[in-house]
């Protein structure tokens, strides 16, 4: 996968298709946070995302308050968004609503 910076109209259309998702203030990122029901969900959610970065050679920055994950995407080295945080996005936003689908 390209490690090439995405213009701003290609973010704007992954971000109608993330859902939940939003442009950082600076433009160089994405961003969004994730809320489970308690500490253990977050933090087997944030286990199963960083088996998956690991593989993809693509790491998120991030952060673990209790229930919530807080994520920021970026490519360091193309110093903005690349189709890689896009494809990031993606399974995280897959591996959320398989927790929350399977709330009562």
């Amino acid at each position: 996968m390209t490690r090439e910076k995405l213009s701003k109209d290609a973010i704007t259309a992954a971000l109608a298709e993330l859902g939940d998702w939003w442009l950082a203030a600076d433009g160089g990122s994405i961003k969004r946070s994730f809320v489970f029901r308690n500490f253990s969900e977050a933090f087997a959610f944030m286990t199963r995302v960083a088996l998956a970065a690991e593989k993809m050679d693509h790491h998120p920055d991030w952060s673990n308050v209790y229930k919530t994950v807080d994520v920021t995407l970026n490519t360091h080295d193309a110093g903005g968004v690349t189709a890689l945080d896009i494809a990031l996005a993606k399974k995280m936003n897959r591996y959320f609503a398989g927790w929350v689908h399977a709330w009562p």
